[in-house]
Order: C-alpha cells, then structure tokens, then sequence
C-alpha cells in the first residue's frame, strides 16, 4: 500500500490534474438545440431497430432521402441520455474531450508545467466548440489520427496501419472524417517539404528531424499517401457506400453555412471566445521564433494549414488546437531550456511528508472540481438555463392550445421542436445537408422579412408562426393583416394565420 501511495509524484500530479481540468472544463449544461434532433434520430433507430434515411422531422423535407452520417454517434448519445439525462450528455463531451487532449498531452515535449499551461491554453482553444454532438467523435478520432501520425515521423513507431479501420468507424460516426484526410495530407506534404527542402539546410545540426546518418527521403510521404488512399477505400464500409467520400464537399458546398451560421463563419476576433486561439496561434509563432530548435517543414505545413482553416471557420479551431499546442510547448521548452530554466523533478525529496501533500492537493482539487461539475449540472440550473435559449413556455403554448400546423420555425430551435413538440413537423433545424441552399435562403429570406416573404409563408401553406420575438418576421406580422399574435415572452412570439383559426 506505501509503494502505491509513492506513485503520486509532482510530476504524476500536474498530468493528472491537467487532464482532469480539461473534463471539468468539457462538462457542462448541454443546451445545444442541434443535439435534441440527434437524440429523436438515435431513438426513432433503437425503437425500430432500423437506420434512419428519410426525413420524419419536418414538413418542408418530409419523405425525402437523408445521409444520416451520424447514425451510430446519434446510438450512443440517446444511450448516455436514456442511461443518465443530462449529465449522461455532458460526460460524453467531457470524456471525448479528456480523451481527445490526453493523446495531445503525450505528443508535448518539455516540462510538465509547460505541457501542463499549453494544454489548458489549447483547452480553451477547442471547447468552445465541445457540445454533445457526434462532432465530439470527431475531434476525438482527429486526435487519434494525429498522435498515429505522430508516432510515425517523430517516434519511428509505424502504427498507421491503424487508421483505415479508424476511418472506417469515423464514416459511421460524423461527417467530419474529411479531417483525417485533411491531417494526412498536410502530414504528407510536410514530410515532402522536408525531403525536398530540409536538406538544403546550411545547418544541418540545428534541424530536430535531421537524422545525421542519413539524408531525408521520401519514403514517409509516400507511406502516408498510402494509408491515405486505403483509408478512403475504407470509407465505403458505411449504409451509403462509396458516396458518402463525397459528403463533406456537400456540406461545405452550401453557401447559408457560411454566410449565416456562426460556426461554419470567419471568427469575429471582437468576440472574447475567440482570443484563446489568438493567444494560441501568436504564442506557437513567438516561440518558434524565438526557439534554438528550428521549426520543421512538418510543423510548419501542419500548423499552417489547420490555422488557415480556422480562419476559415471557426468550427475549426478545435483541429487548429490539437495540430499547434505540441508545437508550443516543445518551442517553448527548447527556449526554457537555453536560458537555464528548468525544473529538476527527479530531485525534489521523495519523502513522506511530500506523497502526502500530493494526495491531498489531489482530493482538495478534484473535489472542488466535482463540486463545480456537481452545480453546473443541477436540474434546477439546467431548466432555468434552457428557459433562456429555448422557446420552452411558448413551445408548451403551442402543444395546450392545439394551434394549427404547419409551422414556420426559428432555425436555432427546430432541434427542440422536433424533441418537444412532436405533432408538429418543423420547417427547418439544424440538417444544413437535407434542407440544402435552396430552402435555406427561402427560410432566411422570410426570416429577415425581405421581399417575397408572405409568398413563401403561403407557398409553404403555414398557419402558425414560431420566432424570435426580436426577429424582422416578427415585425412585420405584428402589423400584418390575416395574422394574429397570440403569444409572447421575452423569447418567443407566435402567430397564427387567422383563416386558419376560424377553420
């Protein structure tokens, strides 16, 4: 029992408590209105024991053919919430998110302080884009995908064998398995950037990947375009086969992602959420800079690339994080370790008196923070959390009162509606690949109120109308003749089509 308490080094201690804010971090109230319509989609599949491909959840779409490239992510998410309510979702996020940034942590080099303030800093880079979506699956497998990665050019360990089975179970998961591919080319590059170019350097002794024995080749490039071209054979292995390599080019295809939806934008750098990543990408090129080792050509390719996508899109930053924060921190040791700075772990006294303070800073930090796990998640909070982003008093309205469908809905709360209100198809949610660009602008255009917006009601034979109380449509339907508003919070307005009531 003595030789384990004796384990808890400083050391051990800093990893562990590292990790564990990264969960504390990732867990926390899930109100994204997306993940309801995931949940209806996992339990509609568990109920009929069937893959769901057509749309059940709308009346704009209904019947129609879905790439539900989600399916089995939308399983286990409906079994965290069968098993456990709302904190089963918030464990799934927080341990894919703990998981995810534990591969990241064995790619740092350095200091366990460093590593240790580098990741919370990456942390804080990647979750504001942590909810329990099947996108969590995404991030954790890109992850898995970069530390194989990883072990190939900077370990000599080939273990990339693993990822065309890892790809195969990400096409089932989320659509996002175009990241891996992303992550493999930019590997591939960079290694080909260093064959062509690293050999050319006046200072051979100064490169990290120059091996002095030999000249670079082009054999790890290769090998990883390899593995690439199987891992996309490997892609087919889902309900929709071959077709499914093209989803991604779909999704991004659609021009309402990026000219309306926040994650799928440019980050706007005035937002505080935002300056993580500021700190995160000028930290990583301070350091390289200043560094005695050089930057790589596989670091710079990959570090490059996943930052202009950020810049791209914010839905991004999350793959930025993982790519960069190795590069930080390896950087920032190099520096440290130049100017004399370093910490002797191995010499601090192993005695008693010290094991002891380490478990009890362990139990006095884990503690409070599973007290803050504990508060955040209190049902009471979670409602009252959920009152404030969701038409919940309005949406209860509109079930009491039995008013007359269809409906035109908010985007940002179709996946409530399809949870909550299930008489009554939604128009639209957060199914960008279904709806496609054309639906999408006729909604935005009727939801800004622009020209033609009373066509489209029609057209779409709406009767009831569920907004925002601030929107445009709003306003106009508030001094429109044949609409009557018949509820209202601070939230939410309805209107009903008053022939429609008559009827």
């Amino acid at each position: 029992m003595a030789r384990f308490f004796r384990l808890l080094t400083l050391e051990r201690l800093v990893i562990v408590l590292t990790i564990a804010a990264v969960f504390v971090i990732a867990v926390r109230a899930p109100l994204d209105s997306d993940t309801l319509w995931h949940l209806r989609a996992g339990e509609w599949q568990v109920q009929h024991r069937a893959l769901l491909q057509v749309d059940l959840f709308s009346h704009s779409r209904a019947g129609q053919p879905w790439i539900n490239h989600s399916w089995l992510s939308q399983i286990i998410l409906y079994a965290c919430y069968v098993a456990l309510g709302d904190v089963g979702l918030a464990l799934y996020v927080g341990i894919l998110a703990a998981a995810g940034m534990a591969l990241v942590y064995l790619q740092m080099e350095g200091d366990p302080i460093v590593k240790a303030f580098v990741l919370v800093l990456a942390t804080g880079v990647a979750a504001v884009f942590w909810s329990p979506r099947p996108q969590m699956m995404s991030f954790f497998l890109s992850a898995a995908v970069l530390y194989l990665l990883w072990l190939h050019s900077r370990r000599g360990v080939d273990r990339l064998w693993i990822i065309p089975p890892l790809m195969a179970l990400w096409a089932n998961l989320h659509g996002g398995f175009a990241i891996g591919f992303i992550l493999m080319v930019l590997a591939a590059l960079g290694e080909g950037a260093h064959w062509l170019l690293g050999r050319a350097l006046p200072d051979a002794s100064r490169n990290p990947d120059a091996d002095p024995a030999t000249h670079p080749t082009l054999k790890p490039a290769l090998r990883i375009a390899v593995v690439g071209l199987v891992a996309a054979a490997a892609i087919s292995f889902n309900p929709y086969g071959p077709s499914m390599l093209l989803y991604p080019f779909r999704t991004v295809g659609i021009g309402a992602l990026r000219d309306y939806i926040q994650e799928w934008a440019s980050p706007n750098f005035h937002q505080r959420y935002t300056w993580p990543f500021i700190w995160l990408l000028l930290g990583t090129l301070a350091a390289a800079g200043v560094s005695p080792k050089r930057l790589s050509w596989r670091d710079s390719v990959m570090v490059g690339g996943t930052a202009y996508s950020a810049l791209l899109a914010g839905r991004n930053f999350p793959t930025f994080a993982i790519v960069a924060a190795p590069v930080l921190s390896g950087h920032t040791e190099a520096w440290l370790r130049a100017r004399g700075y370093r910490l002797r772990w191995s010499r601090l006294p192993p005695s008693a008196g010290f094991v002891l303070l380490n478990w009890l800073l362990l139990i006095v930090i884990l503690g409070a923070g599973i007290g803050k796990i504990v508060y955040a998640l209190q049902p009471a909070r979670i409602d009252a959390a959920r009152r404030d982003t969701m038409p919940v008093e309005a949406v209860a309205y509109l079930q009491e009162r039995h008013l007359p469908g269809p409906i035109f809905n908010s985007y940002n709360w179709g996946g409530y509606l399809i949870w909550t209100a299930r008489d009554y198809p939604v128009y639209v949610d957060g199914r960008t690949d279904l709806y496609g660009d054309d639906l999408l602008g006729i909604y935005l255009s009727t939801a800004l109120a622009q020209e033609g917006w009373e066509a489209n009601l029609d057209a779409a034979g709406i009767n009831s109308v569920l907004i925002e109380r601030t929107s445009p449509l709003a306003g106009v339907l508030a001094l429109s003749e044949g609409w009557e508003r018949v509820y209202q919070d601070n939230l939410a307005v309805i209107f009903v089509r008053e022939a429609a009531r008559e009827r």
